[in-house]
């Protein structure tokens, strides 16, 4: 647990209402994000990343101090935020046909798969994770989207690490693949 989640989550214990926003301003962009990325849709994302905060505060109001100080936050309202998105998945009548255009990417570092990346392969990109399996499109969007460990996607998906890590490299695997045809186009 780093310090400023160890902090947070103390001063959660202490003071929900006080501490409760910047708990929302730590995790709201990553969390927006990666429901953009899971659902591809602005607006389901942002009803997603609105009420994981208002049912991670329900939750916090029934906890005692003790419960809070040892939770892993990030995790925790990831296991809300995929549920809810699973949830949305499934009530869905057919498949999604969102677009990504317009789309930014979340900011990365300049490594090298940053740079190898165009803004036309990035929407292609986000249109072939969108056609994943749950479970893959999940844990590739909370490790490298989000940027969880795979402790903390463990925990948000109550999945085993080895398949949470399988999962992660199946759909990257997949996705490669699929911008590899995509290129010999």
């Amino acid at each position: 647990m780093t310090t400023m989640t160890a902090d947070l989550t103390s001063r959660l214990a202490e003071d929900l209402d006080g501490a409760f926003p910047d708990l929302v301003r730590e995790l709201s962009s990553g969390l927006y994000s990666g429901a953009l990325r899971m659902l591809g849709d602005h607006h389901e994302a942002e009803e997603v990343a609105q009420d994981a905060f208002v049912r991670a505060y329900r939750a916090l109001q029934g906890y005692p101090a003790q419960r809070i100080r040892e939770l892993r936050l990030r995790g925790w309202v990831w296991t809300i935020a995929a549920n809810l998105c699973r949830n949305r998945i499934r009530s869905r009548a057919r498949r999604p046909t969102g677009s990504f255009d317009g789309i930014d990417p979340p900011e990365r570092g300049d490594g090298p798969e940053a740079i190898a990346i165009s803004t036309e392969s990035v929407g292609q990109l986000a249109a072939q994770l969108l056609g994943l399996p749950w479970e893959m499109r999940t844990a590739v969007v909370l490790k490298h989207v989000v940027g969880l460990s795979y402790d903390e996607i463990s925990d948000a998906l109550d999945r085993p690490r080895g398949t949470v890590r399988s999962d992660v490299s199946r759909g990257l695997a997949r996705l490669r693949s699929a911008l590899h045809r995509e290129e010999e186009r």
